[in-house]
């Protein structure tokens, strides 16, 4: 399902099941029963089509459900378990989430949208001035498998990284050659590129409101490939359109796909991308080919890597 540019069925050998691939999303749940509701296995993508309990009820013939990645909150696994639904994850790497990340900044930093379209287009040559990476601060909020990533990446650049989350000690910053910010305020108050690596949850769910973005420089950009709602969007729309911070680099969206008319495909000081974070050619193999060896193991009566 959501196979937006149609390649799974390529990257992997599906013969232990007739195989079909969804490219569409489907806009709301009633197209999707339709369209699966005879299937028994279902591979998803990492929360790009929620499973609450309400749709488990209404597909009394699924039995296995994979998704990629070993975590997927949009799955109500409660409800899985209470309707007889096996689900299943694959491996994936946090490399490619990483590398884009640096993408967004770099892109950012050196204004390379404005600059690559106007010399394209016939514009000014040069009319931009790019922030120096080297010796900037980097403020990391959370400093797990990919803020630990990101950390080092900024310090091979030269720049100050400081780093912070609920869970994060002093001592663990240290081990990473990170300075320890004593809270998410201090965080915001003095870094030039604010990077946003946090698993969504309660604690973590608006966790960077109107508030937090008052606090920014005016100068500085927010960076978020986590998870939109860790951002509160309206207020962050606001932010930008006021020009009360610098601007933002965005992978994931409220709403996805995002719509036609929605504000931040225009901004002028956004750089945002499609929720390209995972899309690589090796995490894409990685999915899909243990996919199938999720289905084959469920099929022999072993199933592997359970989340439920």
């Amino acid at each position: 399902m959501d196979d937006y540019q149609d390649i799974a069925l390529g990257l992997a050998d599906w013969s232990p099941v007739r195989a079909t691939s969804f490219r569409e999303h489907f806009a709301t749940q009633d197209d999707l029963v339709r369209a699966v509701h005879d299937h028994e296995i279902l591979v998803i993508m990492r929360e790009r089509t929620p499973f609450p309990a309400e749709l488990f009820a209404r597909l009394p013939n699924l039995r296995l459900l994979i998704t990629t990645g070993m975590r997927n909150a949009s799955i109500d696994l409660d409800a899985a378990r209470a309707h007889g639904v096996t689900v299943c994850g694959t491996a994936g790497s946090s490399a490619p989430p990483t590398e884009l990340t640096w993408a967004l900044i770099l892109g950012l930093a050196r204004h390379l949208i404005p600059e690559a379209t106007a010399l394209r287009t016939g514009g000014p040559w040069q009319h931009t001035i790019g922030l120096d990476l080297r010796g900037s601060i980097l403020g990391l909020l959370g400093l797990g498998k990919i803020g630990s990533q990101m950390a080092a990446i900024g310090r091979a650049f030269g720049m100050d990284v400081v780093a912070w989350s609920r869970n994060l000690t002093a001592d663990r910053a240290d081990e990473l050659g990170v300075r320890y910010a004593a809270t998410k305020e201090a965080l915001l108050t003095e870094s030039d590129i604010v990077s946003i690596h946090l698993v969504l949850g309660d604690r973590t769910r608006g966790l960077i409101g109107a508030p937090e973005l008052a606090l920014m420089r005016r100068t500085a950009y927010l960076v978020n490939t986590s998870r939109a709602a860790i951002v509160d969007q309206a207020a962050l729309i606001e932010a930008l359109t006021e020009g009360r911070i610098a601007g933002a680099g965005l992978d994931v969206f409220d709403q996805e796909p995002l719509p036609d008319d929605h504000p931040l495909r225009t901004l002028p000081n956004v750089l945002a991308t499609p929720h390209l974070g995972y899309v690589t050619q090796g995490n894409y193999r990685t999915y899909f080919q243990e996919a199938v060896a999720d289905i084959e193991a469920f099929l022999a009566g072993a199933p592997v890597r359970l989340l439920t």
